[in-house]
């Protein structure tokens, strides 16, 4: 019974704001969505609807679930979360909501989805279907923001990015799409309730994964085995110098050239070409061997100590860099002119060709004064001491 006119004016401009979506897991997204919706109802009522489909692709939560996460989640919305398994569309909510006496309707969704509710909703207004029928005064579909929580794009912290990642086994970027007031055991509980959903094991071990740019393209082909291999054939950049690879450290190699050990950063160094046999000339006793045999590692000797000093490479090679073993002459180096290094030769045209052995005795000089000082100090300490002791006992 209408008492008043004023009371018949209220029941015709009762409104009621809300929401539908997956929510497949909820998100921070959809928190500002809810926000959102309550800011815009102001004093009028509002509701969140939720899809309840269920499959592994997109739907890995079920919809009573999801019902009591969200609630848990979002606290200040949780009375509004509606659990009513008749309401599966859009057109169902809209039905209950008018039957509940509801003259006006608002949906808030994300922009990029305001044409197609404003289309669908007003299209079958005031038509009987399958739904029921809804007659609404007034239908409205407005903006909570710049993008739909549940779009299926991974742009932003979507739900889609959440599922991505729950099938990756990122449980650290999953969990920063959370809310902040979740504990980390219900953070836990949702992940795995997902992953679950799409038929993924349970994880229990729990880690940060960390993604890092590759410092370098060559360091990370180097470490994965892909760039030099022992017994390979290289060139220093800076010297054209052409050696062979005797050893593999972390971030250098070890490198036989002209009866010397260099030892050169991975960058100092190319791979040669697969035609190296075809550009350097081979020596002509052991040629056929596997791999690469350049005349100049074996230039001046028999071809017996020829065999003996290939021998050796490949032995030697497969050591390990701290093995001092791995440095072994090899057959043919005892008879063999050592070159001195253009650093060695400036030395000595600056200093004189004996500045090496002044500079060993110089240096045995000042170590054998600094042992002299040093045992001087310890007697002045025993010195001061034994007076300290004369002192106490007078």
């Amino acid at each position: 019974m209408v008492n008043s006119f004023k009371h018949y004016l209220i029941e015709e401009e009762k409104a009621v704001y809300f929401t539908f979506g997956r929510m497949n897991p909820p998100t921070t997204g959809h928190e500002k969505l809810m926000n959102e919706l309550s800011k815009k109802s102001g004093n009028n009522s509002y509701r969140v609807y939720l899809s309840q489909s269920t499959d592994k692709k997109k739907n890995p939560l079920d919809f009573k679930y999801k019902v009591k996460t969200v609630r848990k989640f979002f606290p200040k919305h949780a009375r509004s979360v509606m659990l009513n398994k008749k309401v599966k569309t859009v057109f169902d909510a809209v039905t209950e909501m008018y039957n509940d006496g509801f003259k006006n309707v608002t949906m808030v969704v994300g922009s990029d989805r305001i044409n197609e509710f404003t289309t669908l909703l007003k299209k079958y207004n005031g038509v009987k279907g399958r739904h029921g029928l809804y007659n609404f005064n007034k239908i409205n579909v407005i903006s909570a923001g710049d993008r739909d929580p549940d779009a299926d794009d991974t742009s932003g912290m979507s739900a889609s990015k959440m599922r991505s990642l729950a099938n990756e086994g990122d449980f650290t970027q999953f969990s920063q799409g959370l809310p902040r007031n979740v504990s980390n055991a219900d953070a836990k509980k949702v992940y795995n309730e997902v992953r679950k959903g799409m038929g993924l094991k349970e994880q229990i071990d729990y880690f940060n994964k960390l993604h890092f740019e590759p410092v370098s393209e060559k360091r990370e082909a180097y470490v994965k085995g892909n760039l030099f291999n022992i017994g390979d054939n290289v060139v220093v950049m800076a010297t054209d110098e052409v050696g062979r690879v005797a050893n593999l450290g972390s971030n250098y190699v070890i490198i036989e050239s002209n009866n010397k050990l260099l030892r050169k950063w991975i960058d100092d160094v190319e791979l040669l070409e697969k035609d190296f046999k075809d550009r350097v000339k081979q020596d002509k006793d052991i040629k056929d061997k596997k791999g690469t045999q350049p005349a100049p590692y074996y230039k001046g000797l028999e071809k017996s100590t020829k065999a003996k000093r290939l021998s050796h490479f490949k032995k030697h090679a497969k050591m390990d860099d701290d093995n001092p073993a791995a440095y072994k002459k090899a057959p043919g180096d005892a008879t063999a002119k050592t070159k001195l290094s253009k650093h060695t030769i400036k030395y000595r045209k600056m200093f004189g060709e004996d500045a090496v052995e002044v500079t060993k005795k110089k240096i045995e000089r000042e170590k054998t004064v600094d042992r002299i000082k040093h045992a001087r100090m310890l007697d002045r300490a025993k010195v001061r001491k034994l007076k300290n002791r004369s002192k106490a006992y007078a």
